[in-house]
């Protein structure tokens, strides 16, 4: 990759970091808003606040990445990585609704994986998108596979993926309830830790 390469891989991961936390802001503003007009446990407004906690920057990412298209970028892994997120952002909605529909206790411990899909939903998507712009550059699923490893963004996403739904089980089981929209806003922020691979990525273009 050149250098003008880098510098606009690394310029992209900033805006994502950036997107991320306006939709951590914008959780925190509705959920607040929600309480104070009395609206709590409702499934429509729970949805919207989780939504722009978790998932509010996939929105920013996807206008990111097609405004990259439409002004003829070269194509880059921070450009898949915001197509991915927004693909994988609608899932969240309809296990959610399902859940409460089939009687999941959504505020107990059974509840727990809806913040997770929620927060890293998105994450899934953007690591699934990833490693197809690898493996399209590598020309085969072996030199993808070994590239990818090599790749700390995709590595550290991987590792939220796998790591972010025990923590959100073992607080549930402590006690945590989401019975309120701030706290539905402050458990989805906590584990939406999808600010960590761009960040890893931005760290990454730095050193090299």
């Amino acid at each position: 990759m050149s250098r003008e390469q880098r510098h606009e891989e690394r310029e992209e991961f900033g805006e994502l970091i950036k997107f991320t936390f306006a939709g951590f802001l914008g959780s925190l503003f509705v959920g607040w808003i929600l309480d104070t007009v009395g609206v709590r446990n409702n499934p429509v407004g729970e949805c919207a606040v989780r939504t722009l906690a978790g998932e509010g920057e996939s929105i920013l990412e996807g206008v990111f990445a097609l405004k990259k298209r439409i002004s003829g970028a070269s194509h880059s892994l921070a450009q898949a990585y915001g197509w991915g997120k927004l693909v994988g952002m609608a899932f969240p909605w309809v296990v959610d609704f399902g859940s409460r529909i089939a009687g999941v206790d959504v505020y107990g411990w059974q509840g727990f994986y809806i913040p997770y899909l929620y927060a890293m939903s998105d994450q899934i998507g953007a690591n699934v998108a990833g490693f197809i712009y690898i493996k399209r550059h590598e020309g085969s699923f072996k030199r993808a596979l070994l590239s990818y490893s090599r790749n700390p963004v995709m590595v550290t996403s991987l590792l939220i993926i796998l790591i972010v739904p025990l923590g959100l089980l073992t607080a549930r089981v402590l006690g945590f309830s989401p019975t309120k929209n701030l706290l539905v806003a402050l458990e989805t922020i906590a584990a939406n830790l999808c600010w960590v691979p761009p960040l890893v990525g931005v760290i990454w273009e730095r050193r090299r």
